[in-house]
């Protein structure tokens, strides 16, 4: 879905009506006349499912016809239902992951739960609270005091072959997740109301974690796989392209939202996003181009080791990258 959010922005920067096309042909597969969502398990909890909600309400914005209004209204009525912590939290997926909170879940769920509320439900304050809520939970759990970065994830109940026996969170920094994060409350932020009180502590949020990415980025302009010190230049870790996309288009995006000095920021921005065009962008010979260096998946269902980590296999073209590069493009294009 973060692809589609891609093609998105290369409509809005270039008019081409092929993109648009292409990309409603994507969605009219799956939302039928009625607004119904084909094949969509409603006893199926799953953070990962929400994030579609974004592409819904685009086309509903753009188009005004209601079978895409309904559909995400399906996805607004599962996060209702959707099994939460003792907490309040919400577990990244039932039965699969009880308890545990994923940094992946926030950009998943939580960026259309405010999209939503902001554009239908403006004044529940309840709403906002609850989004709020799930972002305090993850900083409570997750973040660095001493370096400002996030672990992965935690889990509440402190059962997971992972988690900490005392607050419960996962050992390491894994790039794509933290990057995930940052990109969820570059959309959150704009959409938040000026009055309600966690806008500050969200903006606090960001910035302290763009400080953060700021002093960990590499000299080369990305990010390496596992952010952790002790593992930084380590065997087996290497820069990764997805979670160096997000970094960048996080600097850009908050930049431009006036989060974040342009002074600086701008500069190792513009290093990230060199890096990504020489290094991860390869040109073939018919002309079309290829985007390497993503890692495919990293998940907690695992160890949370170093060496789980570094084993999962790249993957060429993969939309965990490759629309993550179109948001940052986007932002060099139009800052």
């Amino acid at each position: 879905m973060t692809l589609y959010g891609g093609f998105e922005l290369a409509y809005n920067v270039t008019g081409n009506e092929k993109y648009a096309s292409w990309y409603r042909s994507q969605i009219d597969a799956v939302v039928l006349s009625d607004g119904t969502i084909k094949d969509w398990d409603y006893g199926k909890y799953s953070l990962d499912n929400y994030r579609m909600g974004n592409n819904l309400l685009y086309w509903y914005e753009k188009t005004g016809e209601t079978k895409y209004k309904t559909a995400a209204s399906i996805i607004r009525q599962q996060i209702n239902r959707h099994p939460r912590t003792a907490t309040g939290g919400f577990w990244h997926r039932d039965p699969v992951y009880p308890n545990q909170m994923w940094l992946d879940g926030i950009f998943m769920a939580d960026s259309f739960y405010a999209k939503w509320t902001k554009s239908f439900d403006n004044t529940n304050t309840t709403a906002w609270d609850d989004i709020a809520l799930q972002y305090d939970n993850i900083e409570a759990h997750t973040r660095s005091t001493k370096t400002g970065l996030l672990v992965h994830g935690y889990d509440e109940s402190k059962v997971a072959v992972w988690a900490d026996p005392v607050t419960g969170a996962a050992p390491l920094v894994w790039n794509r997740a933290v990057g995930w994060y940052f990109m969820s409350l570059s959309e959150v932020i704009p959409l938040w109301p000026q009055t309600h009180p966690a806008r500050k502590r969200l903006i606090g949020y960001f910035t302290t974690l763009a400080t953060a990415l700021k002093k960990t980025q590499d000299e080369s302009g990305g990010w390496w796989l596992i952010m952790d010190a002790q593992y930084v230049g380590a065997k087996g870790n290497y820069i990764e392209s997805s979670g160096s996309a997000m970094f960048t288009y996080g600097f850009l995006k908050g930049i431009k939202l006036g989060l974040l000095d342009r002074d600086q920021y701008l500069a190792g921005a513009q290093k990230g996003y060199d890096l990504l065009v020489d290094k991860f962008v390869v040109e073939k010979a018919d002309g079309t181009v290829d985007w390497e260096g993503t890692v495919e998946v990293g998940s907690l269902s695992s160890n949370a080791s170093y060496e789980y980590y570094i084993s999962v296999p790249l993957a060429v073209n993969d939309y965990k990258g490759a629309g993550p590069f179109m948001y940052a493009s986007y932002e060099i294009e139009t800052l």
